[in-house]
């Protein structure tokens, strides 16, 4: 079986080229919300897809919200029934200064936004997918390659097409995402519930306060119990964040006759979405009937967990490539969601692991490690070898 060194030897005098691809990614200025330029980097992603020999293809797919020509780019080396995934997205999360789409590459790192989540991973998945292929580890597997393009406002548009489409193989071996894990294996993730809660009052002028209903002060009443129920979850280990949206009103002088407030959940994979859904949203309504508000809510995502059990065939052999390049492997869950969930539900077996770091992701110094690209690289070219030899 080739070994490590064989893959780095491929890897190294290639340095350069995954750096200057990575800063080309960056300067596309994919942010989502509200999702411009993705029509753009998918061009990018084919391009250099092109290049690699990755066979790549572009499905455009119909209008969503307020993405600028949502699409999927999709490739593959390889032509034996064994099956691996790997997956990624190219949408970013906003920037906090525009300079950031200006890469910078020092000290070993490559500094911008999206290098650790996740253009940098994408950069890591099409080398290591060539190396698998140059160095003859793919025997009679194939690697199918998703780079899709909404991850960062929920992935119901692009890779909830490759569900839908039937583009996803449930007989595949694996999948692996380049998310930033820090070299851990994320085996599972949090499941995902996100209400709006709207409350509606009537508008009246100050000097006739008396004549208006607050639609601001029942909120804050209704917000009470969500926030004790937070409370509750959070100590059980998931996490919540009531009012990361709020607002309403009309005018400083006037009656808010509306009001709003969000409520957004990451629950640990034990927990049940369906109970927990109706545990918010009876505290919502028993709260409004107390002081006799109109309100109504609108759940804007409801997204399962997904869990692959860390003895699992899979599993294992992706914690010993992970132990045999980077010196160990540990198994963690990931704080948030992942697109795991549209594989994990299919029974394929599906992890995160990518050379960036979560404590940098979407923050203003975002970066990726080159060297820990390389070696994620390694990973991915490597685990294909020893899948497919299974």
């Amino acid at each position: 079986m080739l070994t490590r060194s064989a893959v780095e030897a491929w890897l190294a005098p290639r340095a350069d080229e995954m750096a200057e691809l990575l800063t080309r990614l960056i300067a596309i200025d994919s942010e989502n919300p509200p999702g411009r330029e993705l029509g753009r980097c998918a061009r990018a992603v084919h391009e250099a897809m092109d290049v690699l020999g990755l066979g790549p293809d572009i499905v455009e797919l119909a209008p969503a919200r307020e993405l600028e020509e949502p699409s999927i780019v999709r490739g593959s080396v390889g032509d034996g029934p064994k099956l691996l995934y790997f997956h990624g997205h190219f949408d970013v999360v906003p920037a906090q200064d525009r300079r950031q789409f200006t890469a910078e590459r020092r000290d070993g790192k490559i500094i911008g936004r999206g290098s650790a989540d996740m253009k940098g991973g994408i950069v890591s998945m099409l080398y290591g997918a060539a190396a698998a292929r140059d160095l003859g580890l793919l025997g009679d597997g194939r690697i199918v390659l998703h780079l899709v393009c909404d991850e960062e406002t929920g992935s119901v548009t692009a890779a909830g097409h490759l569900r839908e489409a039937k583009l996803i193989d449930p007989r595949a071996l694996a999948m692996v995402t380049a998310e930033p894990s820090g070299g851990k294996i994320w085996n599972s993730a949090r499941g995902a519930l996100s209400l709006r809660v709207e409350v509606r009052g009537l508008e009246a002028h100050v000097g006739q306060a008396d004549r208006g209903v607050n639609a601001f002060q029942h909120m804050l009443h209704i917000a009470r119990p969500v926030e004790n129920y937070a409370r509750e979850m959070t100590a059980k280990g998931s996490r919540l964040v009531v009012g990361g949206l709020f607002g309403g009103g009309s005018n400083f002088n006037v009656v808010p006759g509306s009001a709003f407030f969000t409520v957004d959940g990451r629950y640990d994979p034990d927990e049940d979405l369906d109970r927990e859904l109706d545990h918010l949203t009876a505290a919502v309504k028993e709260a409004a009937a107390e002081i006799g508000a109109k309100v109504s809510i609108e759940v804007t995502q409801r997204q399962p967990p997904a869990h692959t059990d860390a003895s699992h065939s899979a599993a294992t052999a992706l914690a010993e490539v992970v132990a045999e390049v980077e010196g160990e492997a540990r198994f963690e869950m990931c704080a948030g969601i992942l697109e795991t969930r549209w594989y994990s539900q299919l029974g394929i077996p599906a992890f995160g692991y990518g050379a960036g770091r979560l404590e940098v992701a979407h923050g203003p110094d975002e970066y990726v490690d080159e060297a820990a690209m390389r070696r994620c690289s390694a990973v991915y070219a490597l685990y294909a070898g020893r899948m497919f030899a299974a």
